[in-house]
């Protein structure tokens, strides 16, 4: 076993002392960086479709539609220190892919094999595809929702190290979630309708790369996503 298997091997044995109280936050105000108001269709994402179905983004929604792996990149690579945010409603209206499941996200990703640019390196939207990427990745809701978990891959085969693992929170049909996603140096936090859900500190942080909704046989509503810049004031 190496090293960083052990490392974060003792992180997720230790997962379940972390709190998962409702924590108050304010909305930052640091400097807009980024934003799509799903307009103007996907000329700001890219998407990795493992067995088709459809993203469109149109009068304000981004929709994800599809019946097994789908990931949507957001085209420009993000520099921290910054908060993004965006609302994610799970659909659940008898269409053949409305399972509640798998409200999920890459940030900070590079992959090894073209560390200088994402999108070099062609994938399809299976989740094994995205083992060679160094990236923080939350599976809200994931596993036909019953697990949320932050994992911290590494960019090997195979090793996808688990920080924390919760047997809930979990999704809701047709509720909203609003996400925050804290990328400050070394503090990563992950944001779920006000409520904290992961806070790690991580001495080796990923602070820059690209930013994925994730999902899998499922349907979900996204609006309202943007990147402000975190200033010493606003954190």
């Amino acid at each position: 076993m190496t090293s960083t298997r052990r490392a974060f091997g003792a992180l997720a044995a230790g997962a379940a002392l972390a709190s998962l109280a409702p924590v108050a936050s304010a909305s930052p105000r640091g400097r807009l960086i980024a934003r799509d108001d799903f307009r103007h269709g996907l000329r700001q994402w890219v998407v990795e479709l493992e067995k088709g179905g459809t993203v469109t983004a149109c009068r304000g929604v981004l929709e994800v539609d599809v019946p097994a792996g789908a990931t949507v990149w957001f085209k420009q690579r993000l520099e921290g220190p910054y908060v993004l945010e965006y609302t994610a409603t799970p659909v659940s209206e008898g269409g053949v892919n409305d399972r509640v499941s798998d409200l999920n996200n890459f940030w900070n990703a590079t992959d090894v094999r073209s560390p200088d640019d994402l999108f070099g390196t062609r994938r399809g939207g299976a989740l094994a595809e995205y083992d060679y990427l160094r990236t923080y990745y939350v599976g809200y809701g994931a596993n036909t929702n019953t697990t949320t978990r932050l994992r911290r891959y590494v960019g090997e085969a195979g090793v996808r190290p688990l920080i924390y693992d919760y047997p809930e929170p979990l999704l809701v049909a047709n509720e909203p979630n609003r996400v925050r996603i804290v990328s400050d140096g070394s503090t990563v936090r992950w944001w779920n309708n006000g409520r904290l859900v992961f806070d790690y500190t991580d001495q080796e942080p990923y602070t820059s790369g690209h930013f994925a909704f994730r999902t899998t046989w499922s349907h979900f509503r996204i609006a309202d996503f943007r990147v402000l810049r975190l200033t010493p004031q606003h954190r």
